[in-house]
C-alpha cells in the first residue's frame, strides 16, 4: 500500500527521474535517509521498475514516426517480440485485439531508415502481414 509520501515521490520522479535524494527530501519535508529507504522499498516492490529519459522536442520533432500493425504466427510471437525489442528505432510494442496481433511504433530520422526498419520487420520469420501508417501530426498527448 502506497503512502501519501510515496505518491509524492512518484510524482516528483515522473517530472524528473534524475531528481536527487536531497532535492526530494527538501520537496517532501522528509530526511534523505527516509527518502532513500522509501525509494528502495518502491524499487523492491516493483512500483518503480526503472528510470528513463524523456526526449525533448528538439530531438523528437525531427523523427518520422510510424505505427505498424503486424499479423504474426502465434507459435513465433515470442520470438518476434524478442527480435523487435532489439531494434532501437522501435519505441513501443503493443499486443492488440482484432485483425492484427501486434502494434509497433517505429521512429526514424529519415524515410530511408524508416523503410529499412519496415523491411526488416516484414522479413522476420512468422510475420504474415503488416499495415503501416506514418504519423503526420500529434493533436494531443498526455
Amino acid at each position: 500500500m502506497l503512502t501519501e509520501k510515496d505518491e509524492e515521490l512518484l510524482s516528483i520522479l515522473r517530472l524528473n527521474a534524475r531528481a536527487s535524494v536531497s532535492d526530494m527530501a527538501r520537496a517532501t519535508g522528509v530526511s534523505r535517509t527516509a527518502i532513500q529507504n522509501r525509494l528502495n522499498k518502491l524499487e523492491n516492490n516493483n512500483i518503480i521498475k526503472g528510470y528513463s529519459v524523456v526526449l525533448g522536442s528538439e530531438y523528437t520533432s525531427g523523427l518520422i514516426s510510424s505505427n505498424v500493425s503486424l499479423k504474426v504466427n502465434p507459435n513465433l510471437r515470442q520470438t518476434i517480440c524478442v527480435a523487435l525489442r532489439k531494434v532501437h528505432q522501435i519505441s513501443h510494442i503493443y499486443s492488440i485485439s482484432g485483425e492484427y496481433d501486434l502494434l509497433v511504433t517505429i521512429q526514424a530520422r529519415t524515410l530511408e531508415k524508416l523503410s529499412e526498419v519496415l523491411n526488416m520487420v516484414c522479413s522476420l520469420e512468422g510475420v504474415a502481414r503488416t499495415n503501416s501508417s506514418i504519423i503526420l501530426d500529434t493533436i494531443f498527448k498526455r
